[in-house]
């Protein structure tokens, strides 16, 4: 997901708490007195199989899925066969958008220094194999580029000050053939360049060690020659899709008219595995569809995977943008699950766009308080696949836990930073909250549409990185 912006707005009576527990049951005397969890929630956590979530989070990881890629087409293919051999007929909704594809291949070779190089991309690079003098750039603005020909030469530039683009422009506009960008600080580097150039020149990224390692050769008097290659990036149409899996009502003389989404993104970012990000959702809306598939209700529930969230809310943009008003106005809540199994990551949160609460918040509130005797606190936030809903008017949450796991949008999001028993908290909560909704002669809270939300740009759009 697009890391999410969070401002806690919350009630006097709610406070960040141990959420991530697995929920305790207590005995019966003792739960109608402090955990009053009931009957139907059992029909629910008791077919919950966390290993379930576990294993599928396992096979989605094991490669990025970018949107438009033949990785992401065969998360999609995985996705459809599980939801059909739980019985559902699925539906595929394609959607074609402009963006980028990231390379496959990033090789550097520089001709005389020892040290080992892992090069990274920055999103919207372009491909291209060149070859030049390596010359130090200090940080790559205008004035340490004055006086320098860089012309077919490689520029090493620093991390810092101006944006990622600028530096590749201000070298370019020099006549540099490509760019190498070194970090200012320790830890991985995710970049972007914003958006297409035909200006740019291949470009990469490398660690503060590795830049600095560099620099010191060259400032040593060392002359070094680098050969940059990368292949597979480009900019143009590509197409992704949404994978949706639908549970008609029961009883059809019972059916109240209502669609519940339970809903995650299936692509990931360029270089992650995207195991938190967010197989761990899609892994789980595949186990509470498995779950849903036979158990009695009186609304429709409507399990979805987006495609291209990581590019933009594409997908779900797509999918709420195609439904008709009455459709919009059967749908009276999102719940909306992204990111939620990192050990390393904080506790469980709701976060809806305007920070008010909803229909899913006061559903999953109520059913965490029964499950861990607290309520599951809620916050502002956007950048990820509840926006377009709530911009639609109809109730939407994010689950997410906060503060994110240091690996968020990394090599490093993989399977061994999942948490089961987050998982098992996060896929409890939700799935009690929906059930109690959907299911037969429910007490819980009234439906009522919400307000029609307009989000910002960063609800939508993540900021260069400087």
């Amino acid at each position: 997901m697009k890391k999410p912006v969070l401002t806690i707005v919350l009630a006097s009576t709610l406070a960040f708490g141990a959420v991530g527990s697995q929920a305790v049951f207590a005995k019966p005397a003792e739960i109608a007195q402090n955990q009053p969890v009931k009957v139907f929630d059992h029909k629910v956590i008791n077919k919950l199989n966390v290993e379930n979530i576990y294993k599928n989070i396992e096979y989605l990881s094991k490669t990025p899925r970018v949107a438009g890629t033949e990785a992401e087409d065969k998360a999609v293919k995985f996705i459809k066969e599980q939801f059909e051999s739980y019985g559902y007929e699925v539906d595929l909704q394609p959607f074609t958008f402009y963006g980028y594809t990231p390379p496959h291949t990033i090789e550097l070779d520089v001709n005389g220094y020892d040290g080992q190089l892992n090069p990274g991309s920055f999103t919207y690079t372009v491909s291209g194999e060149v070859s030049g003098e390596l010359v130090y750039a200090g940080l790559g603005t205008a004035s340490d580029l004055e006086g320098l020909d860089l012309t077919g030469k490689i520029a090493l530039i620093k991390r810092g000050d101006i944006s990622f683009a600028e530096k590749v422009l201000n070298a370019a506009n020099k006549g540099a053939s490509g760019v190498l960008i070194f970090n200012n600080a320790s830890g991985a580097m995710n970049g972007t360049l914003g958006e297409a150039n035909d200006q740019y020149v291949p470009a990469a990224s490398l660690s503060k060690a590795e830049g600095d390692a560099l620099a010191a050769s060259l400032s040593n008097g060392e002359t070094h020659t680098a050969t940059l290659k990368i292949e597979g990036a480009r900019t143009g149409e590509s197409v992704s899709h949404n994978v949706i899996a639908t549970k008609k009502p029961t009883n059809k003389k019972k059916d109240t008219n209502n669609v519940i989404v339970v809903g995650s993104h299936h692509d990931s970012v360029a270089g992650a595995p995207g195991a938190n990000d967010d197989a761990s959702g899609t892994a789980m809306t595949l186990e509470l569809a498995r779950v849903f598939k036979d158990l009695p209700t009186d609304s429709e529930i409507r399990f979805i995977t987006f495609g291209a969230e990581e590019l933009g809310l594409i997908g779900s943009t797509h999918y709420v943008a195609n439904l008709s008003d009455d459709e919009k106005n059967r749908i009276i809540a999102n719940f909306n699950l992204d990111m939620v199994g990192s050990k390393d990551a904080g506790d469980l949160i709701m976060a809806t766009l305007d920070g008010q609460p909803n229909l899913v918040t006061e559903l999953a509130q109520a059913s965490s308080t029964r499950l861990n005797g607290e309520p599951t606190p809620y916050s502002q936030g956007g950048r990820s696949d509840h926006v377009p809903f709530a911009e639609a008017g109809i109730p939407a949450a994010l689950f997410i836990h906060s503060p994110s796991e240091p690996w968020y949008h990394t090599p490093e999001d993989t399977i061994d930073k999942i948490s089961k028993e987050k998982l098992e908290d996060v896929a409890e909560i939700v799935g009690t909250a929906v059930y109690e909704q959907a299911r037969f002669n429910n007490m819980g809270p009234k439906t009522k549409k919400a307000k029609k939300i307009k989000a910002d740009k960063q609800a939508y759009h993540e900021q260069n990185i400087r």
